[in-house]
Order: structure tokens, then sequence, then C-alpha cells
């Protein structure tokens, strides 16, 4: 039986074993980022940022050795201790602390700290699983729960040890915001497999074996997700500097293709449940009093009144920004909110609330609602224009957390959707398009100030313009925004035309029960004929002189088809007969029906007309026949008002193609056979949201911009205004192959959660200071 002592020992040689296969593979890393570098070199972009990215190829060249020798030599120096102190690599705080000697830090130190934990997270979203299984099985060889603040294994303390050397190489920061992407990717897999590797030594060594190690996918390195030039939001992807694994190409996105999604996100509600789980029993820890659904007393009179100033002093803060041109007059598009000061005076005010507390869960309270909006304001892909009304919503939150604990135990709430809501649309909204930001932004602004103004209300005004909010989406893309206008019309028009088809169709089915009318003329009115009713009645109403003429051709069509037994019948239908045939024509070639499909139906109707004049089939009595047309002359008078229990689905209609014009495509095949699940997933889709699609040789960028009645048609939108229809089948089948996904990994305030819970596992007891 292994003793406490070999425990400890084997824990110590698997930090030995973590650390040799991170001095081996620094140089082939460091190659990969020069590969990157030169890759990106290459690619088309604005003349400045061209030139910028050569300049930082050649630049990184010239840095090595020095970069790859100073992250070698920081990691020696872990490899009897398995610790990194925070001086060695640069004389950096943890992430999120500054150094306690000072009362200020400098501009220069904050972004590298920002930077460090950027790539932290990079590694994180990579190597999360493995590292969590690496992590407990330190534990149990330790006997403890958590590792040491510097512990070698920390994700943090690699990205530090990266950011510092690459300083102190003489590469600049704004070289690294070159870099970004490649280094987020590169570094990020270099983690993940020196977990895995340790994880697999320590499977060998039967440490929790029951654990089963996790398969991991090597791949080329050979492409990388760009932001478009122009600024943040112009690209609704992940830009620059997102460590979001659907943000890439190539094997890459092979590899999160394959992730389990669900909710409205690629990773879904289990996975947000489970990190604000952990959250809770983080802070349960350090603060026993603190319990995430139990209602705690009112915040203290001194709290309240230091919320309430420190509310007033953000809002004439950032007003004065706002009305000094960083955000209106030239849009901030040369002058932005600085994050690295914006950051600070958040740090100053949070330092003063605390002081205001009375209690541990108020300090832990602010603590945690502090990191949170401390991440939402170093989120890239919220523009600067918009990022600071996010900013003025950290004390209305704060004010409901210290009330309402279950802010931090449950996804849905109202305060956490909100947030979620407007930080999906604005992550990418088109920052180029001047009356699509201002329009947003107005609305964002809006529903801050409402917030703001209602104070004493608790979740119900975030539940309030919650609601706003959505309902304003619904009209922005149907009426504002020039983008998708079209695209949400037409998508109106089909599901007006498909519902229309349905119901005519229900209804002749009921016409026709008792009638004897010929199987084919059966069959043509039904899947053929109710489209082109339909179809009509849409373009010119249901009550105009075409869809009228429409009717008629019906009602034509099925005495022509009935039995003529007498030579005067006869010679009427051959007299009919060329009108009728070219209405047909005409009616078919409007609802867009290929010619020759066309003939094929005009062949089908001529045999049952043939069929007809030799007397096969039984007549229709003249009383019968003059009240079906009075009935197809009031067809819409049958429909019933209440639609919603249609469904607009491939087995009841036409195929959609049929609806194809240069501006709206109908995805009428490709993807999985969908599992409930998806179909669940299909119908929890917002609009506003951006998602990765792959479609007829296309990878791109699109947004969810309406949905019909029960969901069953949903239209997403290119940033160039071309509109891509999905039936809710092919939307799940879609999702379920991959092709489909949402271009966020995870909510904002879930990945905000999870940046405040790495800065909490590396120092807890900074929720009681």
């Amino acid at each position: 039986m292994a003793t406490a002592a070999d425990s400890l020992a084997l824990a110590a040689q698997a930090r030995r074993s973590y650390v040799e296969r991170l001095l081996s593979g620094v140089p082939s890393v460091v190659h990969a980022v020069e590969d990157g570098a030169r890759l990106l070199a290459t690619q088309s972009a604005e003349h400045s940022l061209q030139y910028k990215r050569r300049d930082v190829a050649t630049d990184l060249r010239k840095a090595s050795p020095t970069w790859p020798n100073g992250i070698i030599s920081a990691l020696r120096g872990a490899l009897v201790s398995g610790m990194v102190s925070a001086s060695r690599p640069g004389d950096l705080p943890p992430p999120g602390r500054t150094n306690p000697g000072m009362s200020l830090v400098d501009d220069d130190t904050i972004e590298t700290e920002i930077l460090s934990s950027r790539l932290a997270l990079a590694m994180m979203d990579r190597a999360s699983w493995e590292f969590t299984d690496l992590r407990s099985r330190m534990s149990a060889l330790e006997k403890r729960d958590e590792l040491d603040t510097n512990d070698v294994l920390r994700p943090h303390v690699l990205a530090r040890i990266v950011t510092s050397t690459w300083r102190s190489s003489t590469l600049t920061q704004d070289a690294w915001r070159t870099l970004q992407v490649v280094l987020h990717e590169e570094f990020a897999h270099f983690a993940e497999e020196a977990y895995h590797e340790t994880n697999r030594w320590l499977i060998q060594q039967r440490v929790l074996p029951e654990i089963d190690l996790r398969p991991f996918i090597r791949r080329t390195r050979n492409s990388y997700v760009l932001p478009a030039s122009g600024g943040a939001g112009s690209s609704p992807g992940p830009a620059s500097g997102t460590p979001s694994s659907l943000g890439r190409l190539g094997t890459v996105g092979e590899e999160t293709r394959m992730m389990t999604r669900a909710g409205g996100f690629a990773r879904g509600s289990d996975h947000a449940e489970a990190v604000l789980g952990r959250l809770n029993k983080l802070i349960g820890r350090q603060v026993p009093d603190f319990a995430g659904t139990t209602p705690m007393p009112a915040a203290s009179a001194g709290l309240k009144a230091a919320i309430s100033e420190a509310q007033q002093g953000i809002q004439r803060r950032l007003s004065s920004t706002t009305s000094g041109g960083v955000v209106t007059g030239a849009r901030a598009a040369d002058e932005p909110v600085s994050t690295p000061a914006l950051l600070e005076e958040m740090h100053q005010r949070k330092q003063a609330l605390k002081k205001a507390a009375t209690t541990p869960v108020e300090r832990a309270t602010i603590e945690i609602v502090a990191l949170l909006f401390q991440s939402i304001l170093m989120e890239e892909r919220i523009p600067a224009v918009v990022r600071v009304w996010f900013a003025r919503l950290q004390m209305p939150v704060l004010r409901v957390a210290v009330s309402e604990p279950d802010f931090f135990a449950t996804v849905d709430h109202p305060a956490r959707r909100l947030i979620d809501r407007m930080g999906a649309c604005v992550m990418g909204f088109d920052a180029t398009s001047r009356a699509v930001a201002d329009t947003l932004e107005k609305e964002i602004k809006r529903v801050v100030q409402v917030v703001e103004a209602y104070p004493d209300t608790g979740r119900r005004v975030f539940q309030t313009v919650l609601t706003e909010f959505e309902k304003f989406l619904e009209h922005y893309f149907k009426n504002e925004n020039e983008t998708t206008r079209k695209g949400v019309s037409l998508a109106q028009q089909v599901e007006q035309r498909e519902t229309l088809a349905i119901q005519y169709t229900i209804e002749l089915r009921k016409m026709l029960n008792e009638v004897p009318v010929q199987e084919g003329v059966r069959e043509f009115l039904f899947h053929v004929w109710a489209d082109v009713m339909a179809m009509t009645a849409v373009k010119y109403s249901a009550q105009g002189v075409e869809t009228k003429a429409m009717k008629r051709v019906a009602a034509d069509l099925i005495w022509s088809a009935s039995a003529k037994v007498s030579r005067e019948e006869r010679a009427e239908v051959i007299r009919r007969l060329p009108p009728l045939l070219k209405t047909l024509r005409e009616g078919m070639d409007h609802a867009g029906i290929a010619t020759d499909k066309q003939d094929e139906h005009i062949q089908k109707l001529n045999n049952s007309l043939a069929a007809a004049f030799t007397a096969k089939t039984a007549a229709i009595a003249p009383e019968r026949l003059e009240e079906l047309m009075g009935r197809l002359e009031t067809l819409e008078e049958l429909l019933p008002d209440n639609t919603d229990d249609l469904e607009i689905d491939e087995s009841l209609v036409l195929d959609l193609s049929g609806h194809e014009s240069s501006e709206l495509e109908v995805v009428g095949e490709g993807g999985s056979m969908p599992t409930p699940a998806m179909l669940a997933w299909a119908r929890e889709l917002q609009v506003g949201g951006w998602y990765m699609l792959d479609y007829r040789n296309r990878n791109e960028a699109v947004q969810l911009v309406w949905q019909g009645m029960r969901r069953q048609l949903t239209l997403f939108v290119s940033p160039h205004g071309r509109g891509i229809l999905f039936q809710q089948n092919r939307l799940a089948a879609f999702l379920q192959a991959g092709l489909l996904v949402p271009a966020q990994d995870e909510s904002l305030t879930v990945r905000a959660t999870r940046s405040a819970l790495a800065k909490l596992d590396v120092d807890p007891t900074r929720l009681l200071n």
C-alpha cells in the first residue's frame, strides 16, 4: 500500500514530467507561432494591417532565441519545486491583483496582465477537461482541495511566463495583439497536450484510473480565422484574441463540431449550471454563510448608500465621457474608452464599497460582481461604444445580487439573461454601419437608463427591460436594419404562403371528400394548385382578381375531369381546354415550378381528362358542382383564425426551394438526422444571436433575425444581406451535423463567471479582503 510519502513523491514526479514536456516542446510551439505569423503576413488585409503583420513576423524572428530561452529559463526554475514565483517571470502579480506596495499600477503592467489573463482563458477553453482531471489526480495524491497559487500546473502560471518573457525580449504588446489569435491557438494546444500526456503518465501509475483518459485530437496548424479589418464588431465571428474554439476553421473546426451542444450556446445549460455550481462551492468554503439560493437580509444602510454613491459617480464619469466625444459625436472610432483606466476606476470603487460592507457575504458579493464586470469590460468583441453601457450596469446588478443571491445560482435570473441577450447581439453587430450601431446603442442606452431609474425594484425591472429588448429586436430586424429588412419580409411572405397552402389543402380535402374526383386531379389540387392559389393570394390579396381567377381554374378543372357522357359536354371541354391549360402553366410558372415538372403535371392531367372522355369516372351532380364552385369562391371564410397548431414541415408542403431568389436561399438538404434534443435546441435559438454556417461551400457568420410562428421557420442573414431560411427539422439537422454552430462558445455571463473562478482559484482570500 502506497504511503503518504510515496504519494507526494509521485505528485512531484508528475510535476517534473509536466515541466519536462513543456521544456521539450517550447522550440516547437515558438516555431509554430513564427509559422503562423508568416501565414498571417501572406493573407489579404488592409494595407496598414498587412504591413503591421509583416513587421511583427520580422520582429518575432529577430527576437529568437531570446523569447524561447526566457520561457525555458523560467520553466527550469520549477523543475525542483514545481512552483514559479510571481517575481521570476517579470515581477507580475497574479492576474486580477495589484502589487501590495503600490496604490496605482502603470498602464503597461495592466495591459500585460490583461494579455496574460486572456491567454490563460484561451488555455482553459481548450484544456479545461484535461486540467480538471489532472487537478483531481494531484489533489488525490497530495490530499488537499486546491493547487498552490503559483503551482506550475496552473494555466495562468504558464500564461504569465509566456507574456512576461515576450515583453522582456523587446517584443511589444501591440505585436502580441496582432498575433493574438495565433498565440492563443498554439499555446492552448501546447498546454492541452502537456496536460494530456501528464494524465496518461499518472494513469499508468494507477492514479485515479477510473477517470478515463480523454481522446486527444492532434491536428495540423494551417488555418486561422481572422477578424475583418474595421474595428470591433465588424466581424460577427470571434474577434482577434477571442479564445473561442468555434472561431477556427480547418481541422480545428472539425474538432469543435464533435462537441456536445445544448441550449443556446455551444456549451449548453448543463455547462452553465456546472460553472455556477463550482462558483458557489468555492464561495461557500471561504464564506460559510453564503448560500446562493437562500434569501439574504437586506443590505446594510451603509452599503446601500455606498452603492448609490458609486452609481452616481460612474454615471458622471461615463456621461462626461460620452458627451466628450469618446462615445457619441465621432462615435469613438478613433478614441475608444480606455479599458485599463475604466478597470482601475472600477477597482477603486470596489474597495470603497468593501469598506462600507458590514458582513463577509456582502464583501464576497461585491468582489464577485466586480470580477464578472471586469471580464465583461475586457471582452474585445463588445465594441467600446457599447462597453460603456455595460459598465453602468455593474451597480444595479450588485444591488440585485446583494438582495437576491440566486443571481449566482441560477442561469435564468433576468439580470443574467439581459446581459447575455445584449451581449449576444452586440458582439457581432456591424460597426461599419452607422445606422445599425446607432439603433442598437440607443436601445441599450435606454435599457440601462431604465434599470438605473428604478433602483429598488429588484429583478422586476430587469425582467421588464428584457421583454422590451426582445420586442425591440423583432421590430429592429423587421423594420430598421437595412441588411435584414428585405430578408425578413421575404421570409414572412414564405411563411404566409406556406400557411395558406396548408390551409387551402385542408379545406380542399374537406370539400372533395364526398365528391367523385379523379385521383390525378385530386393530387394536383392538393399538392400543386393549393400552393399556386396561396402564392397568388400573398401577392395580390385573397380577394384580388388574380386570386379569384386561380380559384375558378380549380373549379373548371374539377368540372373538366368529371364524366362527360354527352356530345355537348365533350365539345365544351374541348373548347375550354386550351385556355385552361394555359392558365395552369402560368400559375405553376408564377409559383416557381420548373418547366419539366410542369410538363409532368400537365401530362397527368391530360390522362385524367382522357378518362373523363371515356366516361370511366363518376359524374358530379350539377347542384353539387355548383356548391363546390361557391365554396371555392369564398374559401378564405372557411380558414381558421388560429394558425398556432399548423406545422410547416416537409411532409405537408412542397419543397421550399421554389422560394429561392437572389436575396433568399432556402435550405432544402444537408445535415444529419436530428435527435429530439436537437429539435428542442432548434426551438430555443434566440433572435439576435450569431452563428457560423457551413453551407454551399461557404463558411460564414450569420445572424438569426426572424422566427415564424411556433418557430417552424427560422431566418438567418449574412453581413452582406443574403437570407438563409430553414424549416425547423432542417435547422435541427444542421445543428446535429455541426454545420451550424454558435459563434459564442458560451454566454457572456458564464464566460465572465469562469474568468472570476480562475482568479478566485489563484487567491480565494480576496473574497474576504
